[in-house]
């Protein structure tokens, strides 16, 4: 009797061991089913077209379906609130710059945190904006210039209240005093385009591969990129180029998860986004949607979203900005 009750001790030990070692050391095998992951823009957008890059690519590194859901609204912020309150270890979230950086310095009452409630696990993909105005408008320096001159008669658009592009259209003007341009918001960028070339506002910043059909056709004019030069817009000069000093503005996607996501999942994550990245192919297929890719380390979008956030926490507070 007191040798079998040993034996069960001695079989229980080892289960707690294999347990530990799952979740220590080497962990278990993941991902055991299909991976969601979660986007919070409709099919055909930008965001999810970085989504579905990935997730083919990642569906043959992990050996399991990855599937895209869209769930659309909010900028984005619904898809992250999905994301953060996943409790199945097999949901992730592809999300843009205002979901981690600006959703909650704008709406404190947003309901998630992204400080608290997310696994970062990579900065996927970059682009600048481009600063575009109509083809019958002075070009260069002399469109700043006559920017100035108008003050509050020019208008400028976004695709939002809270948007990257409203905030950083108005740190621009943060950069370049006399520049006074009102915000219009609009729904989109199809949105803010049209009304560009009907002469409805003066100037956007907008990812430059949605302008660049009506700048080929003569209808519109870019300006300037708000990061540095890039190879996707490479005739493009940056706006630092044109005398704006200490702007830099790039719009991004990251993947996240919640944070209660296993040690095992983000340690495989962190091996294979990177990898996915790598491939040719999918940074061609990324670049053809807009996108330069990244693949970066978890540290390196913590990083980025910390000083995103200072910055933006910043231009809020000053410009008084509330979202919609």
């Amino acid at each position: 009797m007191q040798r079998s009750h040993f034996h069960r001790l001695a079989i229980g030990a080892v289960l707690a061991g294999s347990s530990l070692l799952a979740w220590g050391g080497q962990p278990a095998a993941w991902p055991t089913r299909p991976v969601r992951l979660v986007v919070g823009f409709p099919a055909g957008s930008t965001p999810d077209a970085a989504a579905r890059a990935l997730a083919d690519g990642l569906a043959g590194a992990l050996g399991q379906p990855v599937i895209v859901e869209n769930r659309a609204g909010a900028s984005g912020n619904l898809a992250a609130g999905v994301v953060a309150k996943a409790a199945d270890d097999h949901t992730l979230g592809v999300v843009i710059n205002g979901n981690l950086t600006t959703a909650r310095l704008l709406n404190p009452g947003l309901s998630y945190d992204p400080a608290r409630d997310f696994a970062y696990l990579s900065l996927l993909t970059t682009a600048p904006l481009a600063l575009v105005t109509r083809a019958d408008l002075p070009a260069g320096p002399a469109f700043f210039a006559a920017a100035r001159a108008q003050g509050e008669r020019w208008s400028y658009g976004s695709v939002g209240s809270g948007s990257v592009a409203h905030l950083g259209m108005e740190w621009l003007k943060s950069r370049m005093p006399g520049l006074a341009p009102v915000h219009v918001p609009f729904q989109g960028n199809p949105g803010v385009v049209t009304a560009l070339i009907g002469g409805h506002i003066e100037m956007a910043l907008v990812p430059p591969g949605i302008a660049a059909p009506h700048v080929q056709s003569g209808r519109l004019r870019f300006v300037g990129l708000t990061s540095g030069r890039s190879t996707l817009a490479p005739q493009v000069p940056s706006l630092g180029e044109m005398g704006v000093q200490d702007f830099n503005l790039e719009v991004w996607t990251a993947l996240v998860g919640p944070a209660g996501l296993s040690r095992a999942a983000q340690q495989r994550l962190a091996e294979a986004v990177p990898e996915v990245l790598r491939a040719a192919e999918v940074r061609q297929r990324l670049f053809q949607q807009g996108w330069n890719a990244v693949g970066s380390a978890p540290e390196g979008l913590r990083a980025r979203v910390a000083e995103e956030s200072a910055a933006f926490r910043r231009l809020i507070q000053s410009a008084r900005i509330q979202a919609e």
